[in-house]
This record gives structure tokens, C-alpha cells and sequence, in this order.
């Protein structure tokens, strides 16, 4: 619809002509979802809702940096366990150790989350255990 509403004309008034015409023309016939209900009109009220339903639509996600970090934290402890040799699990783990180093040292923003550094030798003895 490129059509701008006329000079001295309601709006309510100039919609409704749009929707009427547009209803004549059969242009809302057929449309994905016709006959059902809307989804999500059951659910809570979330002022954020067109903001996470974009990201859902993009493929898009956001995480504050603690939890990313966190995130990221866990991955790295599940890749070192998966490790083929017990070096590549020390230098996984040492790598993992100084990540988390530097955040606690350069205070992330976001909820606060556990930063505690992995005991190496643990973490060679799980990998140990479970080839």
C-alpha cells in the first residue's frame, strides 16, 4: 500500500476504505493461517514479545556476556572431556582457566555467575574414566 492518505480525510475513515478495498480485491484470501487462531493469545502479556518473536524469526539469539561466557565455559569443559589426549585436555583446560581469568579480572557485565577455575588434574582424571 504506497497510497498516502488524502488532505482533510479521517484516518479511521481512509483505513477503513483501504481494508474494504483491499477485502473487494480478495487480497486477504488464502493467507497462511486463515480460520486459525492467533498464536500465542493465550500467553502471558510480554511487553518484549515482537522483540523475541523477530530474533526467533532472524535466528537470532542474546545472551548478557556472564551467561554467553558461562555458556561458553561449559562447551569448552564437554570439548576437553571429548579431548583425544590427555594434553590436548591440559591445554583445553589451561585455555578455558585463563578465559575465565580475564573476566572475573575485567568484571563482565550481566547476572552474576560462577567464574571458579577447573582443577586440571580433575578434569585429566574424569577424562580418564570416561574414554
Amino acid at each position: 500500500m504506497t497510497e498516502r492518505k488524502p488532505p482533510g480525510l479521517p484516518f479511521e475513515s481512509w483505513v477503513d476504505r483501504q481494508i474494504r478495498e483491499a477485502t473487494e480485491r480478495g487480497a486477504f484470501e488464502g493467507l497462511p493461517g486463515a480460520g486459525k487462531p492467533l498464536r500465542g493469545e493465550t500467553a502471558p502479556y510480554d511487553e518484549m514479545w515482537w522483540v523475541k518473536e523477530k530474533m526467533r524469526r532472524e535466528g537470532v539469539s542474546y545472551l548478557p556476556p556472564t551467561l554467553a561466557l558461562r555458556k561458553e565455559a561449559d562447551d569448552d569443559y564437554a570439548a576437553a572431556l571429548r579431548s583425544g589426549s590427555e594434553e590436548e585436555v591440559r591445554r583445553r583446560i589451561a585455555a578455558l582457566n585463563e578465559k575465565l581469568r580475564r573476566a572475573v579480572l575485567d568484571g563482565l557485565p550481566g547476572p552474576s555467575v560462577s567464574f571458579a577455575q577447573y582443577d586440571v588434574e580433575r578434569v585429566v582424571e574424569e577424562w580418564r574414566r570416561d574414554p
